[in-house]
Parts: C-alpha cells; sequence; structure tokens
C-alpha cells in the first residue's frame, strides 16, 4: 500500500471535537484520547505522585469531564500549541476540579474509556524530576512517544495488508528505540538474516522510513488546528520542514 492509497487531506481531529456533527465529533473524540490519554496518565502518576488507581481515576475523570464541558472548543491555535493547552487544562483541572470528579468512583459503573492502563503503567520508569519545567518536558516527550507508537502501530498494519512484511521487520530490527538504543546489526548482518542482497536491505529500510515519517506527518496534520502549528509541530520532532 502506497502514499497515494491514503487522502492528501487530513481532517484535524482538534477542530472536529467542537464539530456540530455527531459523528465527526465522536470520531475526532476517540482520536484526541488515543493520542493523549498516555501522556495524561503518566503526567498524572509523576507530577502529582498519584497512587496508580489515582491516576487511572483521574485520567478518565478529565476525559470525561472535557468531553462534557467542551474544554477543547476554546482552543485559539494563534495563542498555544494544542498539546501545551491540554496540558494547561489538565492542571486546572487537577487543582479544581479532581476531588469533586472522584465522587463518580470506579465501580459506580462501566469507565467511560477502554483504556490499557496495565501497558502504560509498565512503561514508566523510575525518575528524579527535579522542578516544574522537567515535568513538563516529560509530557512533551511522552506526548511525542505516543505520536510515534502510534504511527509504528499504523505502519505495522500497513506492510502486512500489503504483504510488505520484511519490509517492517528490517525497519523494527534497526529503527525502532528498542533496538537502536543498544548496539544495532549491520546492514549485512540484516541481510544474512533475511536472506536479501544489502541493497534490498537499504531499499527495503528507505520505503518503511519514508512511510513512516509520511504516518508520522499525517497524524500530526490530525492532532494540529493550522498549518503553522502543525509546520511547527513537525520541524520540532522530524528536524525538516515538512513538504
Amino acid at each position: 500500500m502506497g502514499r497515494g492509497d491514503f487522502p492528501d487531506t487530513r481532517h484535524s481531529i482538534v477542530r472536529g471535537v467542537a464539530s456540530a456533527d455527531e459523528t465527526q465529533r465522536s470520531r475526532a473524540w476517540n482520536g484526541l484520547v488515543e493520542s493523549y490519554w498516555r501522556p495524561v496518565y503518566k503526567y498524572a502518576r509523576l507530577k502529582w505522585r498519584l497512587a496508580r488507581e489515582d491516576a487511572e481515576d483521574l485520567t478518565q475523570a478529565f476525559f470525561a469531564r472535557a468531553l462534557e464541558k467542551g474544554f477543547f472548543d476554546r482552543y485559539d491555535s494563534g495563542k498555544a500549541r494544542f498539546r501545551t493547552f491540554l496540558r494547561t487544562c489538565l492542571d486546572g483541572f487537577a487543582a479544581n476540579e479532581w476531588k469533586a470528579a472522584r465522587r463518580l468512583k470506579r465501580g459506580g459503573g462501566a469507565p467511560l474509556l477502554s483504556l490499557d492502563f496495565e501497558d502504560a503503567e509498565g512503561e514508566l520508569r523510575p525518575r528524579e524530576l527535579a522542578g516544574e519545567a522537567d515535568v513538563e518536558a516529560y509530557f512533551q516527550r511522552e506526548w511525542v512517544r505516543s505520536l510515534f507508537g502510534l504511527a509504528v502501530a499504523a505502519l505495522r498494519a500497513r506492510c502486512a495488508a500489503s504483504g510488505k512484511h520484511t519490509h517492517f521487520a528490517l525497519f523494527e530490527r534497526y529503527d525502532l528505540d528498542e533496538y537502536a538504543a543498544g548496539a544495532r546489526p549491520s546492514y549485512e548482518e540484516l541481510a544474512r538474516e533475511h536472506a536479501l542482497p544489502v541493497t534490498q536491505v537499504t531499499n527495503h529500510l528507505a520505503w518503511a522510513r519514508r512511510e513512516f515519517r509520511g504516518i508520522v506527518l499525517d497524524k500530526l496534520r490530525e492532532l494540529t488546528a493550522s498549518e503553522e502549528e502543525f509546520r511547527a509541530e513537525a520541524r520540532e520532532i522530524l528536524g525538516t520542514e515538512p513538504a
């Protein structure tokens, strides 16, 4: 499956959450939660030193209240990036509304969102956060990690659908963080592992990286509300100007 199989225009889920169309609003809301719930949960665990169950409750309650009260409807892309605005909303919610929101205890009904807190908890590592700036930077890093995680999952699905299993296997083996953090295999080693010529390893990796970058850019377009914000996020995250 190539880049041409996807629409050129990606609708902004940031704008979509305020749509008058219920279907569009629901689709946008689900996309926003999918992209942000992990950073919100981890931020809650670390900034406010919440116990695991309390952080889970806060994450559920924050998104439920944001939907109910239209927190994100008033977002102005001319004043801040959306991820900054969302974190500000989260800080305000935690400071002013969390105690009242906790009256809705878990067990008093099915959770609003189906979220894999077990998996997110397993990603946490012991950290020493010296001050507010460190916590803010942590939220940003976790947002990028969430974005890349969604892009990896989309690339995996795209490769599976198009029979490019080897392309993804090479990308996973060579480029993903869990491998890149240690000693990477050489292209020659990958070629031997997959019984391919080195030139084909090079071409497969180039394709996978190009597709991955395209997916990240598509998701950034969805998660930003203006062309200026999109380009600023792309420059910061990918280090290059998007085409």
